[in-house]
């Protein structure tokens, strides 16, 4: 007697990734759709010759979105959204693979493999001037104020000038690079007048301004690395008269009459006049006109 014996494949084998573990290294300014993880080292194998369904998710709040497989049977990893160092500079991804569709009644072997993602920060931001303030959620973008200073007609100080909000100061906002910054007037010095130092900001004069006209700079930083990254800023410098006279008060003493019981923000009036407002008054010699 012939017997034909048929052994049927059971699907007793759950799907086996080559690695459990993998770190990647993404830079900051990577092209959206460029892969990300080659297929090839997220493909599982299936001792039971199934076909492989994968699913990939994020377990770190705030990151989702970024990255995605190719498809349901294809593993690949690529960018989906352009990255952003300031939003989140890590994220961890856990690829699953299985025998069956998610759905399935029949039984469903799983493997999964963790992603590590580690985003690199790029030099993509040019110099900020600061103080800045901040225009989006995403601190990407820093707006500066104009810097303003005075120096008096006919002299030049010695000292760099003294500026506000503070002195003239760029940093590289891609912190982690940090990449130098160089100083330079590029606008408004027609006269020659002043200089920046290139290494520190510093503003000086190099001879002293013959009339009371403002000055309107402007001042630019770029990294030294790459001169297409920079930054301009105005540098408002008022020419003023010296002050040679202290102000004064044109009266020793001021006499004033209130009635009790007035509501705030009442005048005061003279004392013996009360139809005239008191005025406290003070003049200076330097502005006799004024």
């Amino acid at each position: 007697l012939e017997i034909l014996v048929t052994v049927l494949n059971v699907n007793d084998n759950s799907p086996v990734f080559k690695q459990t573990n993998l770190t990647d290294i993404v830079p900051e300014d990577t092209k959206v759709n460029a892969t990300i993880v080659a297929r090839a080292d997220l493909s599982a194998s299936d001792a039971d010759l199934d076909t492989i369904f994968y699913e990939l998710t994020t377990i770190v709040s705030g990151t989702d979105g970024y990255f995605a497989i190719k498809g349901v049977n294809n593993p690949e990893i690529y960018l989906q959204k352009a990255l952003n160092y300031e939003k989140f500079n890590s994220t961890t991804l856990v690829l699953y693979a299985r025998d069956r569709p998610v759905g399935s009644t029949d039984t469903i072997n799983t493997a999964t493999t963790t992603i590590n993602i580690f985003i690199e920060q790029a030099d993509t931001k040019p110099p900020w001037f600061l103080p800045c303030t901040f225009i989006d959620t995403g601190k990407s973008i820093c707006i500066s104020s104009p810097y303003t200073g005075r120096v008096n007609i006919s002299e030049i100080p010695t000292e760099p000038l003294i500026l506000e909000p503070g002195p003239i100061y760029a940093i590289d906002p891609d912190y982690t690079l940090n990449e130098k910054i160089m100083y330079s007037i590029v606008g408004g010095d027609t006269d020659e007048v002043f200089s920046v130092n290139a290494d520190t900001g510093n503003l000086t004069m190099k001879k002293a301004a013959t009339s009371s006209a403002s000055y309107l700079l402007q001042v630019m930083a770029t990294q030294v690395n790459n001169i297409q990254k920079y930054s301009i800023v105005s540098v408002e410098i008022k020419v003023i008269n010296k002050s040679h006279y202290p102000p004064y008060f044109e009266s020793k003493i001021y006499n004033g009459t209130v009635r009790v019981l007035l509501p705030p923000r009442s005048f005061v009036f003279k004392a013996g006049n009360p139809s005239a407002p008191l005025m406290i008054t003070a003049a200076d010699e330097d502005f006799p006109d004024v």
